[in-house]
């Protein structure tokens, strides 16, 4: 079955995920900054791929650069930021920044790990769709995503 496409000025909107239940939805997990501590990551990335999603664990040590990157070329739909060093105010604003440079404006952005609620509204109000403390429920977080995440779109040509 060919997929139904909608075409506006700025995108193609693959209508295929809409109706195929099986779609898997993609996220990347990414350990961004010099934090070395990373089970709680795993963690996430295995609850998510056990609630039926495609994950990919980019690993510690990623650059705002690498984790951007990554999540264009894997295509993803999701991507989690697990930040425990508290380097969350100078990692997500480029991280927003390199997403809107590569008009990945689709990409559902969420932050968990060791987060102020000081920082809450800074961090949304630069493009952070959900933030997670310590001690969220596992199905809080799927059930966010599910609700949350976005149709996958093609860039329009020309």
């Amino acid at each position: 079955m060919k997929p139904h496409v909608l075409l506006t000025s700025r995108t193609l909107v693959n209508f295929t995920n809409l109706m195929n239940p099986d779609q898997k939805i993609r996220v990347l997990v990414a350990k961004p900054g010099l934090d070395g501590h990373d089970r709680g990551a795993k963690v996430i990335a295995r609850a998510l791929r056990d609630a039926g999603m495609e994950v990919i664990y980019t690993g510690l040590r990623q650059t705002p650069e690498m984790v951007v990157n990554a999540a264009l070329q894997e295509d993803v739909q999701v991507i989690g930021l697990s930040i425990l060093s508290g380097a969350h105010n100078a990692i997500v604003p480029r991280v927003t920044e390199l997403l809107k440079q590569n008009k990945m404006d689709d990409v559902l952005l969420l932050v968990g790990g060791i987060i102020p609620d000081q920082d809450i509204d800074g961090l949304k109000k630069s493009g952070v769709a959900g933030i997670f403390q310590p001690g969220t429920p596992m199905d809080d977080i799927v059930k966010f995503i599910r609700q949350n995440v976005r149709p996958q779109t093609i860039p329009a040509s020309g």
